[in-house]
């Protein structure tokens, strides 16, 4: 089947923002935004404006701070529309579970390798996106079936639960629920790893941000609804789960952190995970904007390939292979060194965006 008749078979809008996501993360992936910011002087408005494309140090909220729980959400709407398809095709609910539970394993089992080969030999890490969302896929398919108000309390515990650990567990030498190298995420790190992420990640974010996965399935149902509110609903959880999210933070309750996804952070950036879902259906499905969107899509539709892709073979092998070819060709002009990283990390990309094509023009189509 050709990538053209496939895509007709899909919620479009879904595609794109899942391809826009992959193409900013291959962008990162290729090193642009920090060969970007390298031009910029600290404190000028494009400095300020880069720095959007780089996680927050802790406390606060950056742009790129809301790729990964988007990557989440999106993979509940997508599990909505799978689920909806193996029951048009006759499938149990028990079937239905052994696929979830296969594909689960899969994600666990890339999301581990992504991070076992490290220069100084095999490791054992948990911090990886795919890892996390193995668990926060099989959480939203055990809940799938559930009254939408049943989900919610669901959510609201996982959060008052998340919340009860980092603060009242109070474990000796990890007992600051907010400060970094000091919390429960990274004692729980120190149990599942032996050791902890310097830059302040932990394992058990993948329990606040089941939240992210449950929204998206919730979302995915209430699109195949086909009600005529279904887009004004997304917004006006967009907008609660923003001001609630916003109050907690500024209130001095639960500060806004990437880091260890607390449930401020894990609720507004589910507020802004619902805008930018309402933007793009609203757009795409809605006012039917198809003709300039084949760039995201061919992206959106081999997500798990590429993001592999650039995890692995590009960070170990493909971008360093790629940058000395074009710095080299560059040399023989006298182009600045400037210059060269940026063409460079634009070489990468646009290969990667081109192995996507050919993908997509063959109808191939990486799954798990």
């Amino acid at each position: 089947m050709s990538g053209q008749s496939i895509q007709a078979s899909r919620l479009l809008s879904l595609d794109v923002f899942r391809g826009f996501i992959m193409v900013l993360l291959a962008l990162e992936a290729s090193g642009l935004y920090e060969h970007l910011q390298a031009l910029t002087v600290e404190g000028t408005f494009m400095n300020i404006l880069l720095d959007q494309f780089f996680h927050h140090p802790w406390h606060g909220l950056r742009f790129w701070d809301l790729i990964q729980p988007a990557f989440m959400y999106m993979a509940g709407i997508a599990l909505a529309y799978s689920i909806h398809a193996q029951q048009l095709k006759g499938f149990t609910r028990l079937d239905s579970f052994y696929k979830t539970l296969r594909r689960c394993g899969w994600l666990f089992f890339w999301g581990v390798l992504d991070y076992a080969v490290r220069p100084h030999g095999l490791s054992f890490e948990l911090w990886d996106v795919l890892t996390q969302l193995s668990f926060t896929i099989l959480v939203a398919f055990l809940i799938f079936h559930w009254q939408v108000s049943y989900q919610i309390i669901f959510c609201i515990g996982i959060l008052a639960l998340t919340e009860g650990l980092y603060r009242f567990t109070n474990i000796p030498g990890f007992d600051l629920p907010f400060t970094d190298q000091q919390n429960f995420g990274n004692w729980m790190d120190m149990i599942l790893m032996n050791k902890i992420n310097q830059g302040g990640w932990v394992a058990i974010n993948c329990l606040p941000t089941a939240v992210h996965t449950i929204a998206g399935a919730l979302t995915g149902k209430l699109l195949m609804s086909k009600k005529d509110q279904s887009l004004r609903d997304v917004i006006i959880w967009s907008a609660v789960c923003l001001c609630l999210g916003y109050i907690v933070d500024l209130s001095g309750i639960t500060p806004i952190i990437k880091r260890i996804a607390t449930s401020s952070f894990t609720i507004v950036s589910l507020g802004w995970c619902l805008l930018f879902l309402a933007f793009f259906y609203w757009w795409i499905d809605i006012r039917d904007h198809r003709k300039y969107v084949r760039f995201f899509t061919i992206v959106g539709m081999n997500s798990l390939f590429i993001y592999l892709f650039f995890e692995i073979v590009g960070s170990r092998w493909f971008n360093g292979y790629i940058t000395t070819i074009a710095t080299g060709v560059l040399k023989w002009v006298s182009s600045p060194d400037w210059l060269s990283a940026i063409v460079s990390s634009l070489c990468i990309f646009g290969l990667e965006w081109g192995l996507c094509w050919w993908l997509w023009k063959r109808g191939v189509f990486f799954k798990v």
